[in-house]
């Protein structure tokens, strides 16, 4: 869990002064990450089972409030899971070292999807 670019020093509020270069169109609030089968075999590619544990290692459970991830089947198998994040767990997600393959953008979650990790997202 240790990552040069943001030591455990690195505190939530540098984390959230990052989202200013995420790409969020005003309106879009989840990202759509598609993960193949060979990243769902790793569980560590779970966000439920590795941001919980990296934001209590990193001393930024706060943030654990801000976090909204849903997921849901995909159709292929390059795109077996698709997870919705908000523009806080991407980030999370990139800062721990994910490299996440971003296929778009919108406004909310599809009503099939299930809340895998966070918060439900609200308006």
């Amino acid at each position: 869990m240790n990552n040069t670019q943001y030591p455990f020093a690195h505190t939530s509020n540098d984390l959230l002064s990052d989202l200013k270069e995420e790409n969020f169109r005003k309106g879009l609030n989840y990202g759509i990450v598609a993960q193949s089968a060979e990243e769902v075999r790793d569980i560590q590619n779970a966000p439920a089972i590795s941001i919980g544990p990296y934001l209590i290692d990193s001393g930024q459970t706060q943030l654990l409030t801000t976090i909204s991830i849903y997921a849901d089947r995909g159709e292929v198998r390059e795109q077996v899971r698709l997870l919705y994040m908000n523009a806080v767990a991407l980030r999370i997600w990139k800062v721990m070292g994910k490299q996440p393959n971003v296929i778009g953008a919108q406004h909310r979650p599809p009503k099939a999807a299930q809340l895998a990790f966070g918060v439900p997202f609200s308006e």
